[in-house]
């Protein structure tokens, strides 16, 4: 019996990680991500029209030009897509910077509103990460990471097996949905992902005393254009900040493993939801609150089981089927 144990062990390994890998979805993470990063893209690009030929003209125009942030990029890799292509692209066929420039905008909006529609979802998806890492390339020196994440985000989503149930492209053009194992693989790399980043995170900030005295909190509330509550309000509350410092570490240290869990889940999560919101409305960072509080949803908010206990249940009931069997 123990023989027989030791054998069926790396099977039994093999099928937990392919559970693991491949757990039965539906396709309500898929609409929420779809949806609230469509909403992203949309308000990125009314966010920057004011603001999007003087940030991303040529030598002489910008606060900063686009050209010597496409240069700092290049030292990473020459591959990374940036507006400077779809100029020169548009120079070939005679059409100038300032006009290229208001078409790509336009486009990253359209797509938005797209992705918001579920509206030819796949393509709306690729061309909205396209577009979006170009900007983000383009200008570098101004890119933090709500551009990060929303390139994340895109770059998961197009390669995602949409349409979901609640598309246009579902419901008009009748594109049959995907396989929920399928569904189930690419919400557990998102989930994965999000993990490592709050794991490293929630590392990265308890090296230090900032996050433990509560100085990061008091610089990071201060420091203009952040600087949103008043510093008497920060005065007033000093002591407290030593407490949100220690609890933000502790929060993003448990996040990869309470949030496997049932019933730490939904307090797990809540408490992550609330820490972007705050970030949002105290510092003005309001994309970055938006696309983590989309990434975070999407990735545990609705119908995720816990891995483990599921798969154990699952192969106690095949090892009980396999007695069964040998009974009769």
């Amino acid at each position: 019996m123990k023989e027989h144990d030791a054998t069926n062990l790396p099977r039994r390994w093999s099928e937990n990680l392919m559970g693991f890998l491949f757990p039965s979805e539906t396709d309500k993470w898929l609409g929420i991500l779809r949806i609230g990063l469509g909403l992203q893209v949309a308000v990125y690009a009314l966010f920057l029209r004011s603001d999007w030929h003087y940030l991303f003209a040529s030598t002489g125009k910008g606060l900063v030009s686009r050209k010597l942030g496409e240069a700092i990029t290049s030292f990473d890799s020459p591959l990374i897509p940036k507006l400077g292509w779809l100029i020169t692209l548009g120079g070939y066929a005679h059409i100038g910077e300032d006009s290229v420039l208001s078409i790509a905008w336009a486009c990253l909006l359209c797509m938005g509103l797209l992705l918001l529609l579920g509206l030819f979802s796949r393509p709306a998806a690729i061309t909205a990460w396209f577009l979006h890492l170009c900007a983000a390339e383009s200008g570098g020196l101004f890119a933090y990471g709500a551009d990060n994440f929303m390139t994340t985000g895109l770059f998961y989503l197009m390669l995602s097996p949409l349409p979901d149930r609640y598309s246009l492209d579902h419901w008009l053009l009748k594109v049959e949905l995907r396989d929920p194992q399928l569904l189930g693989f690419w919400r557990r790399v998102l989930q994965v992902h999000m993990c490592f980043v709050y794991l490293i995170g929630g590392l990265a900030k308890c090296l230090g005393n900032g996050w433990w005295d509560g100085s990061n909190l008091w610089r990071s509330l201060t420091r203009p254009p952040f600087n949103l509550v008043s510093p008497d309000i920060l005065v007033r509350f000093k002591y407290a900040l030593p407490i949100l410092g220690i609890s933000i570490c502790l929060i993003e240290l448990g996040y990869p493993f309470f949030i496997w869990i049932k019933k730490t889940r939904l307090f797990w999560l809540v408490c992550i939801l609330a820490i972007h919101g705050v970030i949002g409305l105290a510092m003005g960072m309001y994309l970055f609150a938006l696309v983590m509080i989309v990434l975070n949803v999407a990735a545990f908010g609705v119908g995720s089981a816990g891995p483990f206990l599921r798969y154990r249940s699952e192969n106690d009931e095949i090892r009980m089927s396999n007695v069964e069997g040998m009974i009769k």
